[in-house]
């Protein structure tokens, strides 16, 4: 089998959602495959600037909020063109969105963001992405990450809890169906069983996770560069790829600052 993580870039527009689409399902039919799907590009950010509009009081958070629900809306209604499948994604996503809006509107009544409302905040990026990337893929079997990515708090920290995690993995996907869609990033305190997450770019991380508790002949994470590159070609315009790292260079290139993989990502397979 084979894991497949996607990133805010191959889902922020409908030309690459549907990309992603063709190669899940030329994949799938030549052996089961993990997908595992981050936010829509550029929607964590918006929700963190919205929940600090709401902390202070500022009435445009409804507005911004607004824009997150309207970019949901509009990809929905681009992309899936089966009519019933349309509309129970409607009101899965509308259900989601319903609960978010609540809790930017306590935020903005009492004119606080705690670590765990923040949590809660920002994990919506990939519970919304994630279902309607599930029903885009014909086929796809959507699981919820929070049943089995399970952190516990460690100096001030949410660490992941590696050994009960891999034993749910293990647990969760024993009969593993064609195509598994999982959202990226998100996680759960396993004594509190509040939403908790694996930091910016840990989807990454969950892909890593189930790769390694599964086994998988590969874990592949596309973006939108073709590998680790000698320097930010944003930056440097004649970098160019490394074909080869070990496992060992490529925590050491991340730990470092290089951008294209999480830090955490490698620590499953060293």
């Amino acid at each position: 089998m084979k894991v497949l993580k996607f990133g805010g870039t191959s889902v922020g527009s409908v030309e690459s959602v549907l990309t992603l689409k063709q190669i899940v399902e030329h994949e799938a039919q030549k052996q089961p495959v993990v997908i595992v799907v981050s936010a829509l590009g550029g929607i964590t950010d918006k929700l963190l600037a919205t929940a600090q509009l709401a902390k202070h009081g500022n009435e445009h958070w409804k507005n911004d909020f607004d824009a997150i629900a309207d970019r949901h809306h509009r990809m929905i209604n681009t992309i899936i063109t089966d009519d019933q499948a349309r509309e129970e994604l409607s009101q899965t996503v509308d259900a989601l969105l319903e609960q978010l809006r609540s809790i930017y509107f306590g935020v903005f009544l009492i004119h606080d963001l705690s670590e765990k409302t923040q949590n809660a905040i920002v994990s919506y990026g990939e519970r919304l992405s994630s279902q309607i990337v599930a029903t885009l893929i014909t086929g796809a079997q959507w699981f919820d990450a929070c049943q089995f990515i399970k952190t516990e708090r460690e100096n001030e920290k949410h660490k992941l809890d590696t050994e009960l995690t891999n034993n749910l993995v293990r647990k969760t996907f024993v009969d593993l169906p064609r195509i598994s869609l999982v959202p990226g990033f998100i996680s759960r305190d396993k004594n509190t069983d509040e939403i908790t997450n694996l930091g910016r770019g840990g989807s990454d991380y969950t892909a890593a996770i189930i790769a390694a508790a599964l086994d998988a002949e590969v874990l592949e994470i596309w973006t939108d560069v073709d590998g680790f590159m000698t320097a930010d070609p944003r930056v440097i315009k004649t970098a160019y790829t490394i074909n080869e790292l070990s496992y060992i260079e490529a925590m050491e290139l991340c730990n470092f600052g290089a951008k294209v993989i999480y830090p955490p990502t490698i620590y499953p397979f060293v």
